[in-house]
């Protein structure tokens, strides 16, 4: 049995808040779940985070409060948290005061999603970023897969499909041939689909899915995925929290070029025997230089067959 925890980074609307929609899963198998699991909390242990989620786009932010506390690196946790609680109090009062509910429901908003980091410079929130994306890195049994579609690119028109329904159907069609290729004549060889919770993504994919078991994807038979997804509580689940880090790694590389993150977490990417990644696909203009799309066209210069995620 092998689980697959999917979450997103990016909208789905066009053109929403980013040029590109990202739909990451990470897979392990469930006789590592605990082990993998045990891990990932005790690096959260190190830096005071000890059952908190990881959420890697408000963790890497910078927290403008810490920059007007002097000698902020030099205090204990507790002295950092307080400090920086103070200064929030402070500015929420006076947003209050000025009767700007707009700016005040946002940066409460803000504060709340921040609110177990403060505690860490952003020197230590990035380098706590990094050192779970490089154990990661390191599982060997763990396989991510990806769909990334530049939103420029894309007539939903055409296709047909939501932005979001593409991209998972691209998700689950690469996850079932991985599962299909480990135990083709296996019955015990299954997976199982784990999605970030929500409610209008659950009720859609859960659709799609059931579909998907009637009449397949658009590419292969369903036959090793199990159940339709199971929706649970990021905050609950540290594996949910690592495909979040996936997704954004891989957007944030997409859109701004920031390789550091997505170069650790990469080499995970579902690949064939013959090095070829297949379980991450880039959907944007033929002349995009990224690494994933340099990859595939090097694939098929050198007479490779196209790869399952260029079906």
């Amino acid at each position: 049995m092998h689980l697959i925890y999917i979450d997103e980074s990016g909208t789905p609307e066009i053109p929403g808040n980013s040029s590109h929609f990202v739909l990451a899963g990470i897979s392990i198998p469930i006789l590592y779940w605990k082990v993998f699991d045990r891990e990932i909390e005790q690096i959260k242990g190190k830096y005071g985070l000890q059952n908190k989620e990881i959420h890697t786009a408000w963790a890497t932010r910078t927290y403008l409060e810490q920059s007007k506390i002097p000698d902020f690196e030099r205090m204990n946790h507790v002295q950092r948290r307080a400090a920086v609680t103070r200064l929030r109090t402070v500015e929420l009062l006076r947003l209050q005061r000025a009767k700007n509910p707009a700016q005040y429901r946002q940066t409460k908003k803000n504060y709340a999603q921040t609110e177990d980091y403060i505690h860490l410079t952003r020197d230590e929130r990035v380098r706590f970023i990094e050192e779970v994306a490089r154990h990661v890195s390191q599982w060997g049994y763990a396989r991510i897969f990806a769909e990334c579609i530049d939103k420029t690119y894309i007539d939903t028109s055409i296709t047909g499909k939501g932005i979001d329904e593409q991209a998972f159907e691209q998700v689950v069609t690469r996850f079932e041939r991985y599962l299909q290729n480990l135990g083709t004549d296996d019955p015990t060889c299954c997976g199982l689909i784990i999605h970030d919770n929500n409610q209008t993504v659950a009720k859609k994919h859960t659709m799609l899915m059931r579909k998907f078991y009637f009449s397949g994807t658009q590419w292969l038979k369903v036959e090793k995925i199990i159940e339709t997804p199971l929706f649970v509580d990021s905050q609950l689940t540290s594996m949910v929290q690592l495909a979040d880090l996936t997704a954004y790694a891989i957007r944030r590389y997409l859109e701004n070029g920031e390789q550091k993150l997505f170069d650790i977490i990469y080499p995970r990417a579902d690949r064939r025997k013959d090095g070829v990644v297949v379980g991450v696909r880039h959907f944007t203009s033929p002349t995009c230089a990224c690494k994933i799309c340099l990859q595939h066209k090097s694939a098929l210069s050198t007479g490779i067959q196209p790869t399952t995620s260029q079906t």
